[in-house]
């Protein structure tokens, strides 16, 4: 897949294509990513509309200081962080019950296809919210540690020792569950 980039300069010159091509590409990926900020998955695809929406309407400027991935998703987190700033009382929902949800779980399934992923996904769920993210983003969507930086809206030093701490934690609770892995 391609960056997106040309897709959103096709898109600012007129060819609506362009932003179907962003949704198809990233959409999935940026549910899964803004669950780990929300706690549900209705809340996160509203995110992803708002983001989208963003984008058509206001048609932001993209400077290149990162990849447009990154861009997408920083300006996604920062949707999903006013949102859940907006709500006072929210519906709570946990990740498991959002991962009950059929269109959630057949999302979860067409995404992470690998069982190696889906572990991970499952030991994911027992750690704190940002060590959910900065996982996601490394492992699941293969962000750089200075990508996931800008995407957190941290430094790249604070995402790299979240990063170490997070795999510290996610280690202990893959070996609760019996399950080693070699690669963190």
């Amino acid at each position: 897949m391609e960056n997106g980039e040309s897709s959103y300069r096709r898109f600012l010159a007129g060819d609506d294509e362009g932003m179907v091509e962003l949704i198809r590409n990233y959409k999935d990926g940026l549910i899964l990513y803004l669950c780990s900020i929300t706690g549900d998955i209705d809340s996160a695809e509203e995110c992803v509309q708002d983001t989208f929406i963003r984008l058509a309407v206001k048609k932001p400027h993209f400077a290149g200081r990162s990849s447009f991935r990154t861009w997408l998703y920083a300006i996604g987190r920062n949707m999903a962080v006013d949102r859940l700033r907006s709500l006072k009382r929210r519906r709570q929902t946990s990740l498991e019950d959002a991962a009950e949800i059929s269109d959630g779980t057949d999302l979860e399934r067409s995404y992470l296809m690998s069982e190696r992923k889906v572990t991970l996904h499952r030991a994911m769920r027992n750690l704190k919210k940002e060590y959910q993210q900065v996982l996601w983003l490394t492992y699941f969507e293969e962000f750089t540690a200075a990508e996931a930086a800008s995407a957190m809206g941290k430094t790249r030093k604070q995402t790299e020792n979240l990063l170490y701490n997070a795999r510290k934690a996610l280690r202990t609770e893959l070996e609760k569950e019996g399950f080693s892995y070699d690669e963190l």
